[in-house]
């Protein structure tokens, strides 16, 4: 472990790749030489034995040498005719002896007459048979090549050509240095080529080092793991390459959606055909996602795609809220312009020395708004709703629009925190609506009633304006999210959001006709469902 810390921390990426194959080509080469060099000394001694056993043949079979053993003094003949052969086949030496193993001939002559040494002739004496051996003998370690002599087909002596097992040697560490400076030019080689292949590597890294990598992945892992946005990515074949947990647990964990599963079975669209897509409606798994898709080319060609998609009530959530923001920013816009107004209508009477009167405004303003708290709070008991109510107000006041309730409106039943927060995002959506559809009328035709009541079944509020309504052929579209008779982008949000929140608690908004304009119900049942 603490060499691996060592090797790590004094060493960069690219210079543990040349370290470690250069050393792995070194052992490898290493190993290598010593096989070559063991089977180089078997096949040159194998050639030696062979060479000397041919020359022995040749020597066992000449008649002058083989009709010598006849003569009372072969010694004298077989040395003459053995010396110039040992002079021009430089074999260390060729001894010629009887069946006793007397010598005849020896390179050196005083040897001549003596016993031949090695005790390996018995073979060739007894069997007749020609071989090769190794023993050491008066002049040192020799190969031998053992021939028998044969006289009127009788065997009569014994031919031993030998060559010295130091000029063997000296001819293996010969070849050996060719050996060993080819692999030495193999090693500087494959040096060059681990110098080559890691700079190559390290540039594909982006010149990171493997810890920067790890990190990198751990940071990357963490992020995408902790996303609530679902997201697959696809390689060439649409196989997924990489899912994230929101991505497992919105598709219900389903055994395809995992790395080297198949994104066809998952996703409803086709996924090879390189097409990008933003904002896309889909069904995956249970869920209803908006889903984006971004292609990825690789050398020129489709390599694969990144797939990211959420829950569409997870955004209408979010839409939700922004609405809700939206609408408090125009209240209390509208409530600052309101109480501006007022302000100086106040300062200019006070200006005047018209105290008096600044009075008498500031009674009547006081006892209207108290009136219109006062009736809220007697038939309404819901807080947040009196709060929206009374922002509507000021904000009709501000665009000049007559926004009146209903006398008969009561509502005293308590809401649950979802049945509120659906009721509050419609409500609020139907009156601005019907404020847009009043504001191109003359002065006097700007009016918007609501009236709400809890008798029955169900919680109703309906919002009735003078703006003309919509028109026969759009009924089926009004809820339809994107579709809006006004001009503009980001139209056609309000009503498809109101209906989303309402059908999660189970309620839901209507369209009728009104006497001049539209007319939108809202209902909410009040006994809870179960799971509501």
């Amino acid at each position: 472990m603490e060499k691996g810390n060592i090797l790590s921390g004094r060493f960069s990426l690219r210079g543990k790749m040349i370290l470690l194959i250069s050393l792995l080509i070194a052992t490898v080469s290493l190993l290598f030489a010593f096989l070559l060099h063991d089977l180089l000394s078997d096949t040159i001694e194998d050639q030696v034995g062979k060479r000397a056993l041919s020359i022995a043949h040749s020597v066992a079979e000449i008649p002058e040498l083989q009709d010598a053993f006849a003569l009372e003094d072969p010694a004298a003949v077989i040395q003459d005719i053995v010396t110039p052969i040992m002079d021009k086949t430089e074999a260390e030496f060729i001894v010629v002896g009887n069946l006793e193993g007397i010598r005849y001939s020896h390179p050196d002559p005083e040897k001549i007459g003596d016993e031949m040494v090695g005790g390996d002739n018995e073979r060739a004496l007894r069997y007749g048979e020609s071989y090769v051996s190794k023993q050491r003998g008066t002049l040192g370690l020799s190969i031998r090549g053992k021939v028998p002599v044969y006289e009127d087909g009788e065997i009569v002596g014994v031919v031993s050509v030998g060559i010295l097992n130091n000029s063997v040697q000296t001819l293996i560490d010969h070849r050996s240095r060719s050996l060993w400076l080819t692999l030495g030019l193999v090693l500087l080689i494959g040096i060059a080529g681990a110098v080559l292949i890691s700079s190559y590597i390290k540039r594909l890294l982006g010149n990171m080092e493997p810890e920067e990598i790890s990190s990198l992945y751990t940071r990357q892992q963490a992020i995408l793991q902790s996303t609530h946005e679902g997201i697959i990515a696809t390689d060439g074949s649409n196989r997924i390459t990489l899912i994230n947990a929101a991505a497992r647990e919105i598709l219900d964990d389903s055994p395809e959606a995992v790395p080297g599963g198949s994104a066809s079975r998952l996703l409803p669209v086709p996924e090879d055909s390189g097409e990008a897509y933003q904002g896309r409606e889909m069904v995956l798994g249970n869920q209803t996602v908006v889903a984006n898709r971004t292609p990825i080319a690789g050398s020129g060609a489709y390599a694969g795609s990144v797939i990211t998609f959420r829950r569409k009530s997870d955004l209408q959530k979010i839409t939700e809220e922004l609405s809700r923001i939206r609408q408090y920013a125009n209240t209390q816009r509208a409530q600052t312009h309101e109480h501006s107004n007022k302000m100086h209508i106040i300062l200019g009477l006070l200006i005047n020395g018209r105290s008096d009167e600044a009075i008498d405004y500031i009674r009547k303003e006081n006892s209207m708004q108290t009136g219109q708290l006062k009736f809220l709070e007697d038939h309404l008991s819901d807080p947040l709703i009196q709060a929206l109510l009374q922002g509507k107000q000021s904000r009709a006041a501000e665009l000049g629009i007559r926004l009146s309730i209903n006398p008969d409106s009561r509502l005293s039943h308590e809401l649950s925190e979802a049945r509120q927060d659906a009721l509050l995002t419609a409500l609020g959506n139907v009156i601005e609506n019907a404020f847009e559809a009043v504001r191109a009328k003359p002065g006097g035709k700007r009016a918007v009633s609501v009236y709400f009541t809890d008798l029955g079944n169900d919680v109703l509020f309906e919002v009735e304006d003078t703006g003309g309504g919509v028109a026969p052929g759009n009924f089926d579209r009004l809820f339809r999210s994107g579709f809006s008779t006004k001009d503009g982008e980001s139209r056609g949000i309000g009503l498809a959001l109101s209906r989303q929140s309402l059908s999660e608690v189970g309620g839901e908004i209507t369209y009728e006709e009104g006497e001049s304009g539209a007319c939108f119900i809202i209902s909410i049942p009040k006994k809870e469902e179960e799971g509501l």
